[in-house]
C-alpha cells in the first residue's frame, strides 16, 4: 500500500463518527408547560414536601437548577409524579422570585447567607418571661434582621404566669412593636388575629414556650416540646428543620381559599445565636418612617449612633420632635447589628 493510501485510511479513521457525536444534539430546553405550582412546607435531607392544591407531594430539586436553594415558603413548580401518593417523587424544576427572605449569619464574622424562610410577611419572635430569661440583644437581632428583610415584627412574651412583663413591654413599646402576652390557658384569640390572612414565621430560643404555642393554635400541629436545661436556663432543641402549617380556619367560611389567600404559621429550630454580617443599616432606618425623614439631614456617613457628633436624630431629640425613649431604644437596636 502506498504513502498515500495509509494516510487516506488515517484520515478516514479520524473521520469516524465517536459514540459522542451519534447522540443528537438539539438546543430546545425541556417544556415545562404542564408543571403544577405548589409550596415548599418542610424540608428533610434533599428531600422537599410541596403542597400543591389539597395534596402534598415529596420532591426533589432537578439538576438545572443546580446551586440555587429550596427553601420553606418558596413557590415551586412541579413536574413528574405529583399525585402524592406515597413512594412517588416528583422534581421541582422552578422557583419563583422571593418577596422576601428571611436570613440570619453562623455569626457576625460570617460572610455567608443563610436563608431561613421565604416569603413570609411577618415575623413573630417569641420571648419567655422566665425560665429561661428573656435576652434583650437576642430580640432586637431578631427585630433587625425581620426590618432588613421588610417583614413585619412581632413580639410575643410566653409563661407570664412566671414573671410580669411590664418591664420587657415598656422597652420595645417606643419602636411602636405589636405586643401580645400569653400564659398556659390564656385566650389566643387576639394572636389568631394577627397571624390571620398572614404567613407568619415564629422564631425564638429552644425552651420559650414556641412549639407549646404552635400546638395551641394548631391543634393537630404535633410539634415536639423540648425542656429547660436546670445547668444551663437554656432550652433543649427539638426540632430539626422549619415547616410550613396552615392555620385552621375560625370563619366558619366554607369557601376553598388559595393557597396565597391562607394564613400560614411557620414553625422554626430553635436559634441560639442570630448573625447579622448581611444586614443593611439602611433598610433598618427605612423601616421608620419618622427616623428615616429625620435622619435625611445628617452628614453623608452618618452612622446614627451615639458617637455621630453631628446626626439629626439629636438635634430632633432636642427640638422635642423625637421623644428620647424612642432614640434610645432604636440605637439599642440598631448597635445589635454592629
Amino acid at each position: 500500500m502506498t504513502s498515500a493510501g495509509r494516510r487516506g485510511d488515517e484520515y478516514e479513521a479520524f473521520d469516524r463518527p465517536g459514540r459522542r457525536s451519534n447522540r443528537p444534539r438539539t438546543k430546545d430546553r425541556p417544556d415545562y408547560a404542564e408543571a403544577e405550582t405548589g409550596m415548599v412546607i418542610t424540608v428533610d435531607r434533599g428531600r422537599y414536601r410541596v403542597l400543591i392544591s389539597d395534596r402534598e407531594v415529596t420532591a426533589t430539586k432537578a439538576r438545572q437548577l443546580g446551586r440555587k436553594g429550596v427553601i420553606v415558603g418558596d413557590q415551586v413548580r412541579v413536574v413528574g409524579d405529583t399525585s402524592g401518593v406515597e413512594g412517588t417523587l416528583a422534581r421541582i424544576v422552578e422557583v419563583a422570585e422571593r418577596e422576601t427572605v428571611l436570613r440570619r449569619t453562623a455569626d457576625d464574622d460570617d460572610p455567608y447567607e443563610r436563608p431561613i424562610v421565604a416569603n413570609a410577611d411577618q415575623l413573630l419572635i417569641v420571648t419567655a418571661l422566665a425560665h429561661p430569661p428573656p435576652r434583650i440583644g437576642m430580640i432586637d437581632r431578631l427585630l433587625v434582621a425581620g426590618y432588613d428583610a421588610g417583614i413585619r415584627p412581632l413580639l410575643c412574651l410566653t409563661k407570664a404566669d412566671l414573671a410580669a412583663p411590664d418591664e420587657l413591654i415598656a422597652q420595645y413599646e417606643p419602636l411602636d412593636v405589636p405586643v401580645q402576652v400569653t400564659f398556659p390557658g390564656s385566650d389566643l384569640d387576639p394572636l389568631r388575629d394577627w397571624l390571620s390572612g398572614h404567613r407568619s414565621v415564629f422564631v425564638g430560643h429552644s425552651g420559650v414556650g414556641k412549639s407549646t404555642l404552635v400546638n395551641a393554635l394548631i391543634p393537630d400541629a404535633g410539634r415536639a416540646i423540648g425542656d429547660v436545661s436546670a445547668a444551663t436556663g437554656r432550652g433543649r432543641h427539638i426540632s430539626s428543620s422549619a415547616i410550613a402549617l396552615q392555620l385552621p380556619d375560625t370563619t366558619g367560611s366554607s369557601r376553598a381559599m388559595p393557597l396565597d389567600e391562607q394564613s400560614w404559621v411557620i414553625d422554626t429550630p430553635g436559634v441560639r445565636s442570630f448573625g447579622l454580617s448581611h444586614v443593611s443599616r439602611a433598610r433598618i432606618i427605612a423601616a421608620f418612617d419618622d427616623l428615616r425623614a429625620i435622619t435625611e439631614a445628617c452628614p453623608r456617613g452618618c452612622p446614627h449612633d451615639d458617637t455621630a457628633p453631628e446626626c439629626a436624630l439629636d438635634a430632633a431629640v432636642a427640638s422635642g420632635q423625637l421623644a428620647p425613649s424612642r432614640l434610645e431604644s432604636f440605637r439599642r437596636m440598631l448597635g445589635s447589628g454592629q
